[in-house]
């Protein structure tokens, strides 16, 4: 027999199955029986096509790829480049009528030659769907009300079940072994040996626990508890009793789900109430008490916690804001007189408010450096004025002294004057320093209050002082400024410039090509002595020297006569990324072009980007809307009235909400030194407040040597002993740098412990230092070389990069075999 005449026996048998199932579908959709002829007149047309595809299934896809061919060859035909589809689609074509079977005749004659058989055919699915329905409707319900009132004796037991395990499996296991775990959930996530190699817990699975319970009580019980009559009901409808597999066909769907339920629940049990259950022996209505006891008095527990909590936490506020809360509300002195002189930079403001502080009978000048406070101080001196410096880590005290020249960090608000000076307010923004300009507005005692800013400052300064007699003073620049068109060119270098880059390396290596070139140079960046800072500027002042490199350290109150300001850089690392320049800080820098009385103009240029970065000169100020608090003594007062941890200090701090328009202070650097003292003896030996002090002072807490020397100073504090001498090195001008630091933060610490006679031996070592570090740089600069800062190796003076060539690849070799690692 071929396999098309198997083929059409096979797909008879499929039609006349099709149509019974046909039919079978037909009596299921009908809610009243149809008859024979119904059934013909709905379907009649619909026989054709059974018939096709029971005659297609059992031969076309049968058939495989070679009898295919060998059929097409016996009909005369190729399929020579036909694909797979191609070649079915010609079969499906020849077999059309190859075969033929007349299913509708059949179907008659099946039940002309059998009538009762459509009744009983009908009598089937109405039995089916009867069964089905009650299925669903009745047996179901039933079923899942019977879980469901069995729920609260299955959790029982099985927590009983639970409990006598955990017992024997914890028996003999020491209670600091339990790591202090609460919950099973915890006691499973603990490695705990009971002697080596034999761990607890370790098959413990309440997966096990759970399935058992479903197949030996669950289902068990949802079949003893269904009633008689149901049973009796669906053996009448179905012909079978309820078997356990019909339950799960039902209700399986939910009994998974609460056996998740049982296991989320067992988890979160207490270990110490389970331990309770399995020496209690288990009757249900005992453990059942027992269950709602437990959980009565864990919901007292839980109340009386929440209420402890909530008591801790209005106590925390409470205190947060007796600590800090109202320290930080204006507080102005209404009897002041305020005058502010807002404007750009170089444009008069200071001089004009000095002008005033150096007429009244007692003054104050707080600056944002300690080399403008020296400056002044040395301006009055030299007018007559008796004036005394105080920088924190210096101190020129005199007697008699009328008017005082501080760093605004030096600010005593107990202090009164007639005029104070308070210089670029615009830094209240800084987010380390800024609260100090903030306490010296709000705090400060006088009969004039002078303030100096920029245009960013001039809303928030005058909201702060709403209310008060504010007088305003708004300068502009009398000396435009001018950009130049050409990028600039070191063969360009002219008498008064003024060369801006962003690193202490780049000052070096800048200053270095300008000196062989055979230009003079001064030099300023931010860690050089301030006084060896004056003497670089008195050499361009005097001429001395032709041209000036500069960080950003001479955008803040250095008065020099440059003609033009270059920005060799157009970004600058801030401590976290290398960015752009803001606006303010390329019109903070290229305002100090072009000194009145020297320069009709100041010009501006730059080496790059020369659109970009006039925008940003060209820029309105945009004004300040936050501005940083600090704590402050009276903070340290009252904190001492609740708590004497500066730990607990520093989690207060970070809990406090800070007013509306403020920022807090980081308290980096303090937070840090805290680190290399918490839980010693040094903090058990000093209040909170006297801490702080140490912790707050003003140095290079970035630089190893200067946080070991504060280390070994706080322990010689402790003891009541001599401090150690600091770093004294001459030879290089990082040795002397770094003495000069030293010496800075022994200063500090002399001052701080009011030994002023060391203080005034210590001054005379830094001011030798200083002197010979402007002397290094005076013969050394131009034998300063460019290196790598990975090797060493000398690097050409135009090379753009701080690491050769040969570094730089090594490194990308060595993250490459990195990553390949990691794979």
């Amino acid at each position: 027999m071929d396999i098309l005449e198997k083929g059409y026996i096979a797909a008879v048998e499929k039609a006349k199955n099709d149509v019974l199932n046909d039919i079978y579908l037909y009596f299921e959709q009908t809610d009243e029986k149809p008859s024979f002829q119904d059934y013909l007149k709905r379907t009649g047309s619909h026989f054709e096509q059974i018939w096709r595809l029971a005659w297609k299934s059992k031969t076309v896809q049968r058939m495989n790829r070679h009898e295919k061919l060998r059929f097409l060859e016996k009909r005369g035909l190729s399929a020579d480049g036909l694909s797979k589809k191609g070649i079915n689609k010609l079969i499906e074509q020849e077999l059309e009528g190859y075969r033929t079977f007349d299913l509708q005749d059949w179907v008659i004659d099946y039940f002309k030659q059998s009538p009762h058989l459509w009744d009983k055919l009908y009598e089937d699915v109405k039995v089916k769907k009867q069964k089905a329905y009650f299925e669903a409707n009745v047996l179901r319900k039933s079923m899942l009300d019977s879980l469901m009132q069995a729920r609260m004796k299955l959790y029982i037991s099985l927590r009983a079940d639970v409990a006598k395990h955990l017992a024997f499996e914890l028996d003999g296991i020491p209670k600091a072994k339990l790591h202090g775990a609460k919950t099973l959930v915890d006691l499973f996530y603990l490695e705990i040996e009971r002697s080596p190699g034999e761990w607890i817990l370790e098959d413990f699975e309440l997966e096990a626990f759970i399935g058992r319970l479903t197949y030996e009580k669950i289902i068990p019980g949802i079949q003893n508890d269904l009633s008689d009559e149901l049973k009796r009901q669906y053996e009448l409808l179905s012909g079978d009793k309820i078997s356990r597999h019909l339950i799960w066909q039902l209700i399986g769907t939910r009994i998974e789900e609460l056996e998740w339920e049982f296991q989320e629940e067992l988890e979160q049990e207490q270990v110490s109430e389970l331990l309770e259950v399995a020496v209690t022996p288990f009757q249900y209505e005992a453990h059942y008490r027992l269950y709602h006891e437990q959980a009565e008095r864990r919901e007292r527990k839980r109340a009386e916690e929440l209420a402890e909590q909530k008591r801790l936490e209005e106590e925390k506020n409470r205190q947060l804001e007796d600590i800090f809360g109202r320290e930080y509300r204006t507080s102005i002195y209404q009897n002041t007189r305020y005058v502010l002189h807002i404007g750009e930079t170089n444009t008069g403001k200071t001089y004009q408010a000095l002008k005033r502080m150096k007429a009244a009978p007692t003054g104050i000048y707080l600056a944002p450096l300690r080399l403008l406070a020296l400056e002044v101080y040395e301006s009055l001196r030299n007018e007559g004025i008796s004036c005394a410096l105080k920088t924190g880590e210096e101190e020129k005290n005199i007697d008699d002294a009328t008017h005082f020249s501080c760093t605004v960090e030096m600010f005593h608000e107990k202090d009164a004057y007639d005029v104070m000076v308070i210089d670029e307010a615009q830094m209240i923004a800084d987010k380390d320093r800024g609260f100090s300009w903030y306490r010296a507005i709000q705090k400060a005692r006088a009969k004039e209050v002078h303030i100096i800013g920029s245009h960013s400052a001039k809303k928030m300064l005058m909201n702060m002082l709403e209310g008060n007699d504010v007088e305003l003073h708004e300068y502009s620049r009398q000396v435009p400024l001018k950009v130049e068109k050409k990028p600039f060119s070191f063969s360009n270098v002219k008498q008064g410039d003024a060369l801006i880059v962003f690193s202490r390396a780049k000052v070096l290596q800048t200053a270095s090509r300008l000196e062989r070139d055979g230009h003079k140079v001064s030099i300023i960046y931010g860690s050089m002595p301030p006084e060896t800072r004056a003497k670089q500027m008195k050499r361009f002042i005097d001429k001395e020297s032709k041209v000036i490199v500069s960080t950003d350290a001479i955008g803040m109150g250095l008065n020099l006569p440059i003609r033009r300001v270059v920005f060799l850089e157009n970004e600058k690392f801030d401590g976290t990324r290398r960015r752009m320049l803001t606006s303010q800080e390329v019109k903070q820098l290229a305002g100090r072009a072009g000194r009145k009385g020297l320069y009709n103009v100041g010009l501006v240029a730059f080496t790059s980007q020369i659109d970009v970065m006039t925008r940003l000169l060209e820029e309105d100020d945009q004004s300040i809307s936050t501005f940083t608090i600090a704590p402050t003594q009276q903070v340290f007062d009252r904190f001492a009235r609740y708590h004497s941890s500066l730990e607990h200090f520093f989690y207060l701090w970070g809990e406090f909400k800070n007013p509306h328009g403020t920022k807090k202070a980081p308290l980096t650097q303090e937070r840090e030194l805290y680190e290399h003292i918490r839980n010693t003896e040094i903090e058990r030996r000093f209040s909170a407040s006297d801490l702080y002090g140490f912790l707050h002072l003003p140095f290079s807490s970035n630089e190893p040597a200067l946080v070991r020397q504060w280390m070994a100073n706080m322990k010689a504090v402790m003891n009541n002993s001599d401090l150690p001498e600091p770093i004294v090195k001459r030879d290089t001008l990082d040795e002397l740098e770094l003495s000069y630091k030293s010496i800075g933060l022994h200063l500090l610490f002399l001052y701080r412990l009011d030994r002023r006679t060391e203080a005034y031996y210590w001054e005379r070592i830094r001011e030798e230092i200083s002197a010979r570090a402007h002397s290094k740089l005076r013969t050394d600069v131009k034998k300063y070389q460019k290196k790598c800062r990975s090797c060493g190796k000398q690097l050409p003076s135009e090379y753009p990069y701080n690491i050769c060539q040969s570094c730089y690849d090594d490194r990308i070799l060595s993250k490459y075999h990195y990553r390949r690692r990691d794979y």
